[in-house]
């Protein structure tokens, strides 16, 4: 699947589960541009290092950083970005794929999908986390230099 197909679907992908989530309807297409930056993140990251849980992280921080610049920008809170766009990084497929795998017996397996739904999980809460730190470190930093002047 291209790049350009990816992002569409994303995109839409965000605008559904905002609509779902009641976000503004002013705010629909913003989230929509939230969960394609994140999932144009994660797809390249993920292309380069092949790393499922590193480009989650990534796509996350992604989301985070978007989000905050478009809650400031429109006075909105930030979850109702960040929550719309960070849908199309779910793990839903692992998590579908591990629960099919106990359900066939097939432990082994099933533990090895759970594990990494739940690694990519936690991948998208540092990501999330660690966008949400570094805004406010720099902002701090830049109300401690204008207090100084």
């Amino acid at each position: 699947m291209t790049w350009i197909i990816q992002a569409a679907l994303s995109f839409l992908a965000a605008i559904g589960f905002g609509i779902i989530f009641n976000a503004p309807r002013k705010m629909l297409f913003y989230c929509g541009v939230v969960g394609m930056a994140g999932w144009l993140i994660y797809s390249v990251s993920e292309t380069f290092s092949e790393d499922a849980v590193k480009a989650s992280f990534l796509g996350a921080f992604a989301v985070a950083l978007v989000a905050h610049i478009f809650a400031k920008r429109f006075r909105t809170p930030m979850i109702v970005f960040s929550v719309a766009g960070i849908i199309p990084l779910v793990p839903g497929g692992m998590a579908y794929n591990a629960m099919r795998h106990i359900v066939e017996n097939d432990y082994i397996t099933a533990i090895s999908f759970a594990s990494k739904a739940f690694m990519v999980s936690g991948a998208i809460a540092m990501g999330l986390v660690f966008a949400e730190v570094s805004i406010q470190l720099l902002y701090r930093g830049r109300s401690k230099r204008r207090r100084a002047t």
